[in-house]
């Protein structure tokens, strides 16, 4: 397949541009490089630096590769601004930059491209969940604009599925870290410029590059007063990529005039949650990291941030029992351990 990556330099797009390179497939990257470098993207990926919001470049991609016989397949769209508590203090930037720009993509896509889409969701479209693990179908309640510039994008999917044809799934991420662990060892890990996750801020300390961790509130109902959220290795969300375009393309499309198509089991859009099934707290997160790095990490209480949910924490049966999908990293130590290696590797060079 030959695939359209788009925030592809960054961490998480570039791992799973990575990984399909690696099994035989093209990507083309596409990113603008605001939060990313291009020299991280791995090797023998063909880059192309650009806006999202630029609709006639897009096109101008995708009809060249049509003309010169190499159409794309499908596109992975990764490119967001994804701090929640940067949104809390300027929503416009997230309306424009990942609900505007996204519409332009998708006009770019009728226009000139595929008619396929693997769509990079969040938790953060839930907001304070009634229940838990949360269940796809739950109550869409957003807490900050980041997760309702996303929901916004879900909605406008599903009109262009029911309009257009365009076949997309929608994979609402939970908390993704680690390091990808590939044939060239630990490769891909967590660096976001500025930094604001958690666990690439408590292995900040261990290295020395920062003097503690910060835990924004000790007050929530939890049991230890912090914030429990779900952690979700970059390779099993990386599979679970491969997986959802392969779901795709055993579809046809909404626009198919047969009888296949209509079926119920075909216009059922693709929405998963992706996570570890289990809850962490900040507070397990930094012991995690003391186990794994042998450093204390020392750490101090903040206020709470505005935003901040008490428990975010998936269930992913619908992913396991419809993709096939089986995560392979369920301990937070191994995850905080490819982390802590490529760290490591990441800040000595």
């Amino acid at each position: 397949m030959k695939i359209f990556v788009t925030g592809g330099a960054g961490y998480i797009g570039g791992t799973v541009a990575g990984l399909f390179a690696e099994m035989g497939h093209t990507a083309v990257v596409f990113d603008n490089l605001s939060h990313s470098r291009r020299e991280s993207l791995p090797a023998g990926i063909e880059f192309i630096e650009g806006e999202l919001a630029d609709r006639p470049a897009l096109e101008s991609i995708f009809e060249n590769a049509r003309k010169q016989g190499q159409p794309f397949d499908a596109v992975l769209h990764f490119a967001a601004l994804i701090e929640a508590g940067e949104s809390m203090v300027r929503p416009e930037i997230f309306f424009r930059n990942n609900t505007a720009s996204t519409l332009s993509l998708l006009e770019a896509m009728l226009a000139a491209g595929p008619k396929r889409l693997v769509f990079s969701s969040t938790a953060a479209v839930y907001g304070e969940p009634e229940s838990v693990p949360i269940q796809e179908d739950a109550r869409l309640a957003p807490t900050n604009p980041y997760g309702e510039s996303k929901l916004l994008v879900e909605q406008m999917l599903a009109w262009f599925n029911r309009i257009h044809g365009l076949r997309y799934a929608a994979l609402r991420y939970f908390n993704v870290a680690g390091a990808h662990e590939g044939s060239a060892g630990i490769t891909r890990g967590e660096a976001h410029e500025p930094e604001s996750h958690l666990i690439p801020l408590v292995l900040d300390v261990a290295l020395g590059r920062r003097a503690a961790i910060r835990i924004y509130g000790d007050d929530y109902p939890t049991p230890d007063g912090t914030c429990i959220r779900d952690y979700i290795h970059v390779t099993d969300l990386a599979d679970a990529h491969l997986l959802a375009l392969d779901a795709l393309n055993a579809r046809p499309g909404n626009d198919a005039q047969s009888e296949k198509a209509a079926k119920p089991e075909n216009q059922a859009p693709l929405i998963y949650n992706l996570g570890n099934g289990q809850g962490f707290s900040v507070r397990d997160v930094i012991e995690s990291a003391r186990r794994v790095t042998g450093h204390p990490i020392p750490a101090e209480i903040h206020p709470r941030r505005p935003g901040d949910m008490a428990v975010l924490v998936a269930s992913s049966e619908k992913a396991i029992r419809e993709l096939g999908w089986k995560p392979r990293y369920t301990s937070l130590d191994d995850i905080v351990r490819t982390a802590w290696i490529w760290h490591q590797k990441h800040y000595s060079a």
